[in-house]
């Protein structure tokens, strides 16, 4: 068995989205294949309705899946092929936009008006770029979960993992996604399959993916106030790791535990041209899906 190295190792950005909604980008709208198949993650959690409640009005993809999963709150979502739902805490959603869709996207909070989510893109190839929209809609109850003898506990969205199969399917990129949490101080191996990209994002607690025989973190230098510091490193709340090759990944949990999203991906490798919600593979395709909006041919007739 070999364990993953860190590749990449990043705190997600703040930005503003749709119609003015506050969050945190993860990655994206940089090198593609950092991450191939996956494009961009955002992390949306807010405790004030003003910073998300106006969402994301009605607006097109192409050429890409989305995929949204809800902690708290609800979003309510609809679509130009008359598809209208609300997700709750715990649901996901995986929208293959495929040949083009519309759609909106309005969080709500909950009681005490917190609204928390994730919302990840994954490529399709080229094979697949205009095949037809479709939606999985998954129930929080629905969601398979494995706990090991440790305590430690995983959330099965896409995939196999210890046993357990998660309930979204047919996805082109062969996706394992899983929520992950390990209690304070355990150490945890978690196996990844070796021809998968694979990165973790941490919205909990805090740890190390560098090293588990070392006791807490790496030791670092770092430079604060124009000294360098020793101290142990420790990967915390909205980190994004990125793992290089290997067959699993290490885990040390720090001392209030950590909870983190492990996913992982059969890589595409192709070309990759983007703009905002529309990736296709060459210029001239995203030229014309463009045009295509502009004249009203974008949504394609149900074969």
């Amino acid at each position: 068995m070999s364990i993953r190295p860190v590749k990449h190792e990043s705190i997600a950005r703040p930005a503003m989205e749709g119609a003015g909604v506050k969050l945190h980008r993860v990655f994206g709208f940089g090198d593609p294949s950092l991450t191939d198949p996956f494009l961009m993650m955002d992390d949306f959690r807010n405790n004030d309705p003003d910073d998300y409640i106006r969402g994301f009005p009605w607006h097109p993809h192409r050429g890409i899946e989305t995929i949204t999963y809800v902690l708290a709150g609800s979003v309510e979502h609809g679509d130009s092929l008359g598809n209208h739902g609300v997700m709750g805490a715990g649901d996901v959603q995986w929208m293959t936009a495929g040949s083009g869709i519309l759609h909106q996207e309005m969080p709500r909070g909950d009681f005490a008006g917190k609204m928390h989510g994730f919302q990840l893109w994954a490529n399709l190839p080229s094979s697949l770029k205009m095949t037809a929209p479709r939606y999985q809609d998954i129930k929080s109850a629905d969601i398979p979960v494995a706990i090991d003898d440790d305590g430690t506990v995983a959330r099965v969205i896409a995939g196999s993992f210890w046993g357990k199969t998660g309930p979204v399917d047919g996805i082109a990129a062969e996706p394992v996604y899983l929520d992950i949490s390990v209690p304070p101080g355990k150490t945890k191996r978690l196996p990844v399959d070796t021809y998968r990209s694979a990165f973790a994002y941490i919205f909990a607690g805090s740890g190390t993916f560098r090293d588990a025989s070392k006791p807490f973190g790496v030791k670092v230098e770092k430079e604060f106030q124009g000294e360098e510091l020793n101290i142990r490193d420790l990967s915390g709340n909205r980190t994004l790791v990125v793992f290089d090759t290997g067959d699993e990944v290490t885990v040390q949990a720090g001392e209030q535990g950590i909870r983190f999203l492990l996913v992982s991906g059969k890589p595409i490798e192709e070309p990759v041209a983007w703009h905002g919600p529309i990736v296709m593979n060459t210029q001239a395709e995203l030229q014309q899906a463009m045009r295509e909006l502009r004249n009203g041919t974008f949504i394609k007739p149900a074969h």
